[in-house]
């Protein structure tokens, strides 16, 4: 695995016809067995540009962010050769996917099971991340810390994860507290995890969840919830 470890890498996607490509291009092709888009019920040419620019496009007609992902492990898992790392990507450009290399090198060289890409300890962008964005990771990491003992200032989408360590999360939820329930079943699990800084820019196009009153509810509530849910 040190030497030539097998990655794949999952990007749901909802509505992202203007950015999936550039997201694409950016992966190193030299790291990356397959990349896998999950369209999740997209109305625009989401898919076809994921297609034309090499990903294999997977169709998820349930609307959600973990149900996209479910989607993409349960792709992986059919494969007769399982991969030793999965990333997590966000489609809308507003990570850096050039630093999967920074993202996975703490699991190459310190035997971590799964690292976040961290926001907070990168770069942001002015304008990146909403005030309630902001605010959220915030309560959130804080609660982690609280109820489960670890330290994190990031719940970012951006992140990478032994493939059998993501197995043994059983991971379920379907839909805003994906991220937030790897992170607290990571910990109940007592595995190895760390940061890493990671830059963020202003995302192509506009937000689903942070640019709507309804959608930064809904997923504040979701993560609350499912932190206290593993309680």
């Amino acid at each position: 695995m040190e030497n030539n470890p097998i990655i794949d890498v999952i990007i749901p996607a909802f509505n992202e016809e203007n950015s999936v490509r550039n997201v694409i291009n950016d992966i190193p092709k030299e790291l990356v067995r397959e990349i896998i888009v999950v369209n999740n019920n997209s109305t625009d040419k989401t898919a076809l540009n994921a297609k034309s620019a090499g990903a294999v496009v997977l169709e998820e007609s349930n609307m959600g962010y973990g149900n996209a992902c479910l989607k993409g492990m349960a792709h992986v898992a059919k494969k007769n050769i399982k991969p030793d790392i999965i990333v997590f990507l966000d489609a809308d450009y507003s990570d850096y996917p050039e630093e999967i290399v920074d993202v996975i090198a703490p699991i190459l060289n310190q035997n971590m099971d799964m690292v976040i890409g961290s926001r907070a300890l990168g770069n942001l962008e002015k304008g990146s991340m909403t005030p309630q964005q902001i605010f959220g990771n915030w309560l959130a990491t804080f609660l982690l810390k609280l109820f489960y003992g670890v330290s994190y200032t990031d719940l970012g989408p951006f992140r990478a994860i032994k493939y059998d360590s993501l197995v043994a999360l059983s991971m379920k939820d379907k839909t805003y507290g994906w991220t937030v329930e790897m992170q607290v079943k990571a910990a109940k699990q007592k595995m190895n995890t760390c940061e890493v800084p990671v830059n963020y820019r202003v995302r192509i196009g506009f937000s689903k969840v942070s640019g709507t009153v309804k959608g930064t509810i809904g997923a504040g509530y979701k993560i609350i919830t499912t932190i206290f849910k593993y309680l």
